[in-house]
C-alpha cells in the first residue's frame, strides 16, 4: 500500500508516461479507490502541476503544459540520457546555451544516486574533447529560425554564399537539419522558385520574418537526404559514381551522409554518389573506405586510381616467394 506522498510520485510518474489516463486505470494502478485519484489530482494542482480533468464515464486525466516548469520525474535510464546530453550540449555547436547546460547537470548530478552518477559521468571522465574549428551558431538565431519552421514565416536576411558573396535571400523555412557538425535550413528559395539548402552560420545577423506562408508539398518528403544530396555532391565541382559491393545497411553503417549519397540496387550492393573538390580527393577518400566497390565513372577517376595502384606495386617491389623452411630441390617449380 502507498503511502500519500509516495502514491503522489508514482501517479505523477504515470501521468508522465501517458497522455490520458481515466480514474478507473489510475485506480487500478495505485491500488486505490477512485475518490482517493480524485484527491490527488487536486494536491498535484496544488503542488503547481497543471492536471486537466474531463468529467464524465469517458472522462479522465492529463497533464498539460503549464505556465512554469513543474519538476520532472526521470527513471534510470532517462536520468542517465539527459547527463549525457547536457554534457554534450555544453561542448557543441550551439553558442549561449554552454552555461545553461552546465548548471542543469550540476543540479542533475547532486539529485543522481551513487549508482547512476557513476554511469553518467563516466562519458565524462574517459573522454577527451578534440578541439576544432566547427562553427558555432548564436541560440537565439537557431530558435527563431525554427520557429519560423514552426510558424510558416518568410524569413529575410544576408547570407554568406560559397564563394564568400554577401547576398539577400527571401525564404520559406520548411526544416532544420544537424548533421552533428553543422546546422543547415531547407527552404523554399522565392527569388529562385526552387528549393534551397542554407548553412545557418552563414546567416548574417538575425532573420527578420516578413509574413505567414501557405507551406507547398516537399519533393521526395525526404528533408534530411536533400541535404545530403546537396552536401555531399551537389556542392562539388567533381563528382563520382560508385558500385558498393555490400548491402545498404553496412556500406550506411561506413559512409557519412556528409560524404556520400546511398541507394539501394538489391539486397547484396547499393549505389553511392558522392563529390569532391578534385579527382585525388575522391580517390583519396576511396582509399579510405574499407567496402567492396567498383567505379562506375568518371574515367578520369578509374584512371587516377589505376595509375596509382601501378604506383604503389612498383614501391613495394616484386613479391618474394613463400618459404617453407625446407631447401627446394632442383628443378622444383610447384605442384602440377
Amino acid at each position: 500500500m502507498w503511502d500519500t506522498p509516495a502514491r503522489l510520485l508514482r501517479l505523477l510518474s504515470l501521468l508522465q508516461v501517458q497522455r490520458d489516463w481515466t480514474g478507473r486505470e489510475l485506480a487500478t494502478r495505485l491500488a486505490v479507490d477512485v475518490r482517493t485519484v480524485r484527491r490527488d489530482m487536486e494536491r498535484l494542482r496544488g503542488l503547481g502541476y497543471p492536471v486537466h480533468s474531463t468529467p464524465g464515464v469517458a472522462g479522465g486525466y492529463r497533464l498539460e503544459a503549464g505556465t512554469d516548469l513543474p519538476p520532472l520525474l526521470l527513471d534510470d535510464e532517462e536520468a542517465v540520457a539527459v547527463a549525457v546530453c547536457l554534457r554534450t550540449a555544453a561542448g557543441g555547436t550551439v553558442a549561449g546555451i554552454e552555461e545553461a547546460a552546465t548548471r542543469a547537470l550540476a543540479k542533475l548530478d547532486r539529485l543522481l544516486p551513487n549508482r547512476l552518477r557513476g554511469r553518467a559521468g563516466a562519458l565524462s571522465s574517459a573522454t577527451v574533447a578534440m578541439t576544432s574549428q566547427r562553427p558555432v551558431i548564436d541560440a537565439d538565431d537557431l530558435a527563431a529560425v525554427a520557429a519560423a519552421c514552426r510558424d510558416h514565416q518568410v524569413l529575410r536576411f544576408d547570407y554568406r554564399t560559397n564563394q564568400d558573396v554577401k547576398a539577400r535571400r527571401t525564404v520559406e523555412p520548411l526544416r532544420l537539419v544537424h548533421t552533428g557538425r553543422l546546422w543547415y535550413l531547407v527552404a523554399w528559395d522565392r527569388d529562385r522558385s526552387d528549393w534551397r539548402t542554407y548553412r545557418v552560420d552563414r546567416i548574417e545577423g538575425r532573420p527578420v520574418p516578413v509574413d505567414r506562408f501557405e507551406p507547398r508539398p516537399f519533393p521526395g518528403g525526404d528533408v534530411a537526404a536533400f541535404v545530403s544530396r546537396g552536401t555531399a555532391v551537389e556542392a562539388y565541382p567533381v563528382r563520382a559514381t560508385v558500385i558498393v559491393h555490400e548491402p545498404l545497411e553496412t556500406a550506411a553503417a561506413q559512409v557519412s551522409p556528409t560524404a556520400g549519397v546511398l541507394e539501394a540496387r538489391d539486397d547484396t550492393s547499393c549505389t553511392m554518389h558522392m563529390g569532391a573538390q578534385s579527382i585525388a580527393d575522391l580517390a583519396h577518400y576511396l582509399q579510405e573506405t574499407n567496402l567492396q566497390m567498383t567505379v562506375v565513372g568518371p574515367e578520369e577517376l578509374r584512371d587516377h586510381l589505376r595509375a596509382l595502384a601501378e604506383r604503389l606495386s612498383r614501391a613495394i617491389g616484386p613479391l618474394e616467394p613463400a618459404r617453407s623452411g625446407r631447401p627446394e630441390p632442383s628443378g622444383y617449380h610447384g605442384r602440377r
